[in-house]
């Protein structure tokens, strides 16, 4: 009985190794040439990309996608081929991907507006930029968050999807840049002769673009003083240099020239009444 049992066994799988021993060596087969496709495409997308220029942080991400999407449609291909029905696992890939995204929605919103800024690069690493009211030196872009550095040395993590849906403003983008400033006189003042100070100054200073050439007028008549309106197009990278050592400059003059810089003030009267 022992003996007509294992026969029946032996025979059974026989049957089953004929059937389907073939479609699993040729899954087998599939796998292995598979695999060794997609490594060989992975590494050729990456020696283009880099070759290209595109930022190399998203090349990476790019590779990494696509053998995600490689992978997926392998292991369907020999699901399909050793013969199970394949729309039961597009099903469950299908339901698992909405769960995943439902719960990764924020963060699928950083990594999108991660590729957008790698891709269209509003800024590069070491640009003094403004974002969403944070100033900094961008310190580097990562696929989820952007971090800058503040001049006193913090560092601000910002998420990507706020950073490209917000306002930029890149302060090192151009080569050159306008410098803005306003000094209040007195009433008093001679203001012909403050305009004349200033615009020595920046005639004389080499970092001072000579073309177009340096604006100084009245801008406006203030509460408490006349203010004089200046602007002058320096080097970007002398923008700060250019501004602390002019208003130095600016106020060391007025005050050998008599020339007063007011501040606010409040006159107050009293009444005695009796």
């Amino acid at each position: 009985m022992n003996e007509e049992r294992l026969k029946e066994l032996w025979e059974q799988l026989q049957e089953i190794v004929l059937d389907y021993g073939l479609d699993v060596l040729g899954a087998l087969a599939t796998l292995i040439i598979g695999a060794w496709v997609i490594r060989k495409v992975v590494k050729t997308t990456g020696k283009r990309l880099a070759k290209t220029s595109m930022e190399p942080m998203i090349i990476p991400t790019i590779k990494g996608v696509i053998k995600i999407a490689l992978w997926a449609a392998l292991i369907l291909a020999i699901v399909k081929q050793v013969g199970i029905e394949t729309s039961g696992f597009i099903a469950v890939f299908g339901a698992a991907g909405l769960a995943v995204g439902l719960a990764l929605q924020g963060s699928l919103a950083n990594f999108a507006g991660g590729i957008l800024l790698l891709t269209l690069k509003p800024f590069k690493a070491g640009d003094f930029v403004e974002i969403n009211g944070q100033s900094g030196s961008v310190h580097g872009v990562s696929m989820i968050n952007t971090t800058l550095k503040t001049p006193d040395n913090k560092t601000i993590y910002l998420p990507n999807g706020a950073v490209a849906g917000g306002n930029i403003t890149n302060f090192t983008l151009e080569p050159k840049r306008r410098w803005d400033k306003v000094f209040g006189i007195g009433y008093g003042d001679d203001f012909d002769k403050a305009k004349k100070i200033i615009m020595d100054f920046l005639e004389a200073d080499e970092r001072v673009h000579k073309d177009p050439v340096p604006f100084v007028r009245v801008g406006n008549l203030g509460d408490s003083s006349v203010d004089i309106t200046v602007r002058a197009w320096v080097d970007t990278a002398e923008y700060w240099n250019v501004n602390f050592d002019m208003i130095e400059k600016v106020k060391k003059e007025f005050d050998k020239q008599g020339i007063s810089i007011p501040f606010p003030q409040r006159d107050v009267h009293i009444y005695n009444e009796k």
